[in-house]
């Protein structure tokens, strides 16, 4: 295994040009680990190496973390929603009201400011739900008005009119 120091990439890295340019810079940097092999073909497979590393933490997101978060999250959200809604196609329908409405997140507010949530309900004892509540209260609204019907009730309302 090849162990780079930070101040061998940093240097690597300030030099401008394209990967061959680097070629000096990382075989004078390293002990080559592959005796047989030319000097050209070691730091090209090096250069490469550093690049792609370069290029992993330079697309990985400064806040990764909330990002996973954020999707264990919808993913619990969605199991729970699917636990409460046993047929699959049912919970398909319920699926995509919820995206449409607020594509899964607790903290989704219209426009008008008067509907929150993954439901987009209006009362405001709602907003302050977690999210687990929040599907709780939906699957009662459409029970109570659509007759717990989600695909032909309240998913069919919504494609005719814009709302549930």
């Amino acid at each position: 295994m090849i162990k780079l120091s930070t101040g061998v990439i940093h240097k690597c890295v300030k030099a401008v040009g394209l990967a061959q340019d680097y070629a000096p810079c990382l075989t004078s940097s390293l002990p080559s680990t592959r005796g047989s092999e030319p000097v050209s073909r070691i730091a090209r497979s090096r250069c490469l190496m550093v690049l792609a590393v370069l290029c992993v933490i330079g697309i990985t997101p400064a806040n990764a973390t909330e990002a996973v978060k954020q999707t264990t999250s919808i993913d619990s959200l969605k199991l729970y929603a699917h636990s409460r809604i046993i047929n699959y196609k049912e919970f398909q329908c319920f699926n995509t009201l919820i995206t449409k409405e607020s594509n899964w997140r607790v903290k989704a507010i219209n426009p008008n400011g008067n509907h929150f949530g993954l439901g987009q309900m209006r009362n405001v004892k709602y907003r302050n739900l977690d999210g687990f509540r929040m599907i709780d209260w939906t699957l009662r609204y459409i029970d109570h008005r659509y007759q717990g019907k989600i695909c032909n009730g309240a998913l069919a309302h919504w494609k005719k009119h814009g709302w549930h």
